[in-house]
């Protein structure tokens, strides 16, 4: 092999770890982003060439993976209720901001978060749509986005309009409370997307709990969300069980990304980007010793 091969394994380090700041300033970038999973840059080295006798010589690095890594992040504590937090492997469900109530969502279309920063939408003809900031509807366990009415009138005849969402229960279970003109108080429960709802808990819906088989084979789409690869298989979306798999209200999780380690991944990657600039530097000096020969 010639000296100039030293200098084509210094490029292809410079490539990939010019690569590897990339997938580090993304991760520190998003240290604040509400359910962001950090990536990590996997290396390989390159096809070896036959240097004779059963020995080899490289030919060096290129990029082998960059992996999402799914670990749990810390949770924040807050003032709104519908700020949830998911305890375990799974996924809110959501469906893309055309959904419409009663609708039904596949788990292949759907897009999948950890951030669960939900709030009321604006009422798609008397129904409140519970949604991200980006307006992507938050699906039920039976894949159909929750819109809650405005109004509800019982068997009596009296009218009862919405004030609030009181809870969301840890296996997803939404209280609503309404209140007639009076001000007296009525509990029901979110039992269907159609506008549905009951005062019987035992007919309750609850919010999804999305499961998938390889979640860090899932593609990034931007805004914490994720779309399902043939890789991650088709997600199954159901219902939290409240033991272990929970959601909780008045939370929010917050990125996985630790900072430190992160600015230890740095100086690694500055230094072996540096490293393989003198490798490329060394060589061209080589070679310029060669030529000299010359003289």
């Amino acid at each position: 092999m010639s000296i100039t091969s030293a200098m084509f394994s210094g490029v292809s380090g410079l490539l990939a770890n010019a690569e590897g700041i990339n997938v580090v300033g993304n991760n520190l970038a998003n240290v604040n982003t509400i359910g962001f999973k950090y990536n990590r840059m996997l290396f390989a080295d390159m096809m070896y060439v036959d240097a004779g006798n059963g020995s080899q010589i490289g030919r060096g690095t290129q990029i082998q993976k960059i992996d999402s890594v799914m670990g749990q992040g810390a949770f924040e504590s807050t003032e709104v209720v519908t700020d949830l937090a998911i305890q375990g492997e799974g996924f809110f469900a959501l469906g893309a901001p055309s959904a419409t109530a009663g609708s039904t969502v596949t788990a292949a279309d759907a897009y999948y978060t950890r951030a669960g920063t939900f709030r009321l939408g604006a009422a798609e003809s008397g129904m409140l749509p519970l949604q991200t900031p980006m307006a992507y509807k938050v699906l039920d366990e039976q894949g159909s986005p929750i819109f809650i009415p405005e109004t509800y009138t019982d068997t009596a005849g009296t009218a009862y309009t919405f004030q609030k969402i009181s809870t969301i229960e840890n296996n997803g279970i939404i209280s609503i409370l309404y209140a007639d003109t009076a001000g007296n108080p009525l509990t029901m429960y979110y039992a269907g997307s159609g506008g549905a709802i009951d005062s019987d808990v035992s007919n309750a819906l609850r919010v999804g709990y999305a499961t998938v088989a390889n979640p860090p084979a899932l593609a990034k789409e931007g805004g914490t969300l994720f779309r399902p690869t043939i890789a991650s298989g088709t997600p199954s979306i159901g219902s939290a069980n409240g033991n272990n798999s929970k959601m909780f209200s008045n939370s929010l999780e917050q990125s996985n990304v630790d900072m430190a380690a992160q600015f230890v991944k740095m100086i690694l990657t500055q230094r072996a980007y540096s490293a393989n600039s003198k490798t490329i530097t060394t060589a061209d000096e080589m070679t310029q010793e060669v030529l000299n020969l010359k003289r």
